[in-house]
Order: structure tokens, then C-alpha cells, then sequence
């Protein structure tokens, strides 16, 4: 099952030549400082996932009352970063709350983020448009930021509103490339550190029924994982874009309006929407991969530059195989699954569809129903709790992170059609880059 149709924003792009200025403005946080007992500035597999999962030994639960825009009866003030469909949709989700109130809106274009406006009740003086209009909005008085913008941008972002000293609620995927990752991690653990919230919005991790099947397999109700399998089909998705796509100039704007079908600006399809599945399969198995090896292509015309098929062979530890597929064609079965498979039963989740475990001496069935907008507003409630209760563990940035990367590690391997490792995925730390020569500021 696909993401809901039409519930996207912004603009789409293609790799070109990188910019030095640009890079410091979009990483502008020190991931790479040097290991202390080496003075390398590469990281293993064992060290970064060691960063992303850290948290401070301690932290301040502060009484409600201290929390910025949790005082008594007060509502939390929310600002929209990307106000395509999606962006609109889940803001006016946010509303439906009633403890949020959204005051300022910002995206590159002029139309969306009047749309926007106009549906949400923004005034025209707390919309803001451009490449950096997220900056006027996080001086817009705003308590909290909702990133929904092409995740090419989203470490740019999420930082910046970190920088700010604002709770950030961010869709996922959290960045296209390494490098965006690890700031992301960073991002999270700052986050922590200064006493803000940090969500990352997946779905499925919102919901009691998966959550269920997890808790019975990581609590070996079909023993030790021998094998497991996801995929993600799909029909024909972001076709309008495409359309639009093809009758336009193909420059930097028009990229950024079909972002979704641009590689450099959505992570391609393994990224940006594949991960829910690969999500998943690691949350299953409460592991990094050690490496991966890939094939796919594109076997359908259109004018963006993204893959319509992957197939991956994940090696997890204990030589745990995970086999992962994707495609996106015309009409057919549509289903995102994951399915593991234990010395004494199996699980099986389907997103939207039917969840289950069995095994030798127990059994559980559960309906996951619109997850897509449960999920949602089940996060957005928990984004609320976090902010008034004063807890800033922030969990779920590190499992978001180690799933990125694992979409990215996949990716790397079907585009060299070669194995690859994790250790060889973050030495090579590829940056992705998106011109942003004449553009709007």
C-alpha cells in the first residue's frame, strides 16, 4: 500500500557539481570531529551506530509549566516547513490536536505556501517563501517545527531548528546521503541536550499492532531470526509530477516542483518511500546490516531520474539474510510487508493490512486499519506528550537513522551492482548535491 495520493510538496533534482558555501550552510554541525584514540575522522560500523543510539546519562524532566509553550492550558506553536500536500494535510492534523496552533508557514514556492496559508488560517505576514524562508519562520515565533519538505533538505532543517532551540517533528526520510544522517544523529542527541523534542515520523512504529508483533519476537515467541524478507509494490506514484515534469525546463525549479521523482532531492525510491518497509525489517531484527548486494533499473520512461525496481540481499549479523524487493508499475497488488522467520515460528506485517505472529505455542492476529493517518496523529500526540512532560529522550531518531542508512547501503549496492559493506558505505561518506544557482534566497 502507498502513501496516501497527492500528499506531497515542493520541487524534485538531479546530482550536479557540489558547492563548498552551500555545503557549510545545509551541515553547518561538526559530525566529522576526530575519533580521540585514533585522531581519524572516519567512523566504523560499531562507532556510528554507538553515536546515533547514544543518549546523555542523565536528563532534566521538567515540570510543565517550564516547558516553552507547554504552560498551563496553553497550545504549542507550530510552524510548517514544506507546505506541499502532505505538508498541509498532516499541519491541518496538527490543528485537529487542539493542543498545537499553527502560526507560520515556509516553502520555496509562492503558490504553496499561500495555499497553505489560506487553509490553515496563516497570516500573510507568517508565510515566508525561498530556499531559506525556514529561517524567517523560525524567527516567526514559533515553539516547534514541522519538516515536510524533500529530504534533501531535511538536515539542513532540522538542524538549523535545533540551532534555535525549537522541537522539531520530522518525516522521514531523515536525509538522502551519510553525511545528512549523521548530522541527523547529531541533531537528535543535541536535541536531548538542550531539552527539546526530536520525532521522526514513521507510521508503523506509532502503531499498538506492530508494536505487539515486535515485543513477542524480540521477546523469542519464534525463537532466534534465521531469515527474514520485505518488499515494498506499488503502483504508479508521483505520475502528475512526472507529467508536470516533462513540459518544464528541467532546471533547479523545476526540480524542486517534481522533487519526488528526482534522485538527488527524494533519495530515490529506495529512500524515500522504500524505507518504510526496510524500517521495518531492521526494527525486527534490532540491527544494522554488515553489507548488501543489488541489482534494479529502470524499466518504465519518464522524465525523472529515479529507479522503478530494486532488489537487495542484505547480510545481517549472525548471517541473518534479509531479502528485500521493490517495484513501482502500472496497476497491481500493492503492499508494503516485512517477514521474519524464526526456529519455532514466523511474523508478518502488512502496512494497512493484517499483522501476526505464530509459533509453536501461541498466536496473535491484529488489523492495522488507515495507518497512514493513524500513525500520524498517534505521533503527533506523542510529539505533544514529549513537549509537556518534559521528556526529551528523543527514541526515535536513532532507529530512523540506523533504517536511512540502511536504504542508503542497499542503494549503493544495486547502483554498483557489487557488494558492499557498511564499514565501505560510511568511509566513502558520498555527499549528494543539489545547484541552487539562481534560485530564490
Amino acid at each position: 500500500m502507498c502513501h496516501a495520493p497527492g500528499l506531497h510538496l515542493w520541487g524534485s533534482g538531479n546530482v550536479s557539481a557540489s558547492d563548498t558555501t552551500q555545503d557549510q550552510q545545509i551541515y553547518p554541525m561538526n559530525w566529522t570531529s576526530a575519533d580521540p584514540a585514533t585522531g581519524s575522522h572516519e567512523l566504523t560500523r560499531r562507532q556510528f551506530l554507538a553515536r546515533a543510539g547514544a543518549l546523555p546519562a542523565a536528563f532534566s524532566v521538567l515540570a510543565p509549566s517550564l516547558v516553552r509553550g507547554s504552560q498551563a492550558n496553553s497550545r504549542v506553536a507550530v510552524g510548517l516547513i514544506g507546505c506541499g500536500g502532505r505538508g498541509t494535510w498532516i499541519a491541518q492534523l496538527f490543528q485537529k490536536h487542539g493542543g498545537y496552533a499553527v502560526v507560520a508557514v515556509a516553502d520555496y514556492f509562492q503558490d504553496k505556501t499561500d495555499a497553505a496559508g489560506q487553509k490553515l488560517g496563516v497570516p500573510e505576514s507568517k508565510r515566508f517563501t525561498g530556499l531559506l524562508g525556514y529561517r524567517k519562520l523560525l524567527e516567526a515565533g514559533v515553539d516547534a517545527v514541522v519538516i515536510q519538505s524533500p529530504p534533501y533538505f531535511h538536515p539542513e532543517q532540522a538542524s538549523a531548528a535545533v540551532q534555535a532551540g525549537k522541537h522539531v517533528y520530522l518525516a522521514k526520510p531523515v536525509a538522502v546521503d551519510v553525511p545528512g544522517c549523521q548530522l541527523i544523529a547529531d541533531c537528535g542527541r543535541q536535541a536531548t541536550e538542550r531539552k527539546l523534542a526530536f520525532l521522526v515520523d514513521f507510521q508503523t512504529r506509532a502503531m499498538p499492532q506492530y508494536q505487539e508483533v515486535v515485543r513477542r519476537v524480540h521477546a523469542g515467541e519464534i525463537g532466534p531470526i534465521r531469515t527474514a524478507e520485505a518488499a515494498y509494490q506499488c503502483s504508479l506514484y508521483f505520475a502528475q509530477m512526472d507529467a508536470e515534469f516533462r513540459k518544464s525546463d528541467r532546471g533547479p525549479q523545476a526540480r524542486l516542483r517534481a522533487w519526488a521523482v528526482d534522485r538527488v532531492l527524494s533519495g530515490d525510491v529506495i529512500t524515500e518511500q522504500n524505507i518504510h518497509a526496510l524500517d521495518v525489517a531492521t526494527w525486527f531484527l534490532d540491527a544494522a546490516p554488515v553489507k548488501a548486494i543489488g541489482t534494479g533499473g529502470r524499466a518504465r520512461p519518464y522524465a525523472g531520474d529515479c529507479w522503478d525496481h530494486f532488489a537487495v540481499i542484505y547480510t545481517f549479523p549472525n548471517d541473518v539474510i534479509l531479502t528485500f524487493n521493490s517495484k513501482q508499475f502500472g496497476a497491481a497488488y500493492d503492499d508494503i510487508m516485512c517477514q521474519v522467520y524464526g526456529m519455532n515460528g514466523t511474523a508478518d506485517t502488512h502496512y494497512g493490512g493484517k499483522v501476526w505472529v505464530r509459533s509453536r505455542e501461541d498466536a496473535y492476529t491484529a488489523d492495522t486499519g488507515p495507518i497512514y493517518q493513524e500513525g500520524a496523529v498517534r505521533n503527533i500526540a506523542t510529539f505533544y506528550q514529549s513537549i509537556q512532560r518534559g521528556d526529551f529522550t528523543n527514541p526515535t531518531v536513532a532507529p530512523s537513522v540506523r533504517s536511512n542508512l540502511t536504504t542508503i547501503l542497499g542503494r549503493m549496492a544495486c547502483y554498483s551492482r557489487s557488494e558492499v559493506t557498511w564499514e565501505q558505505m560510511l568511509k566513502a561518506n558520498e555527499r549528494w548535491e543539489f545547484p541552487t544557482a539562481g534560485l530564490q534566497a
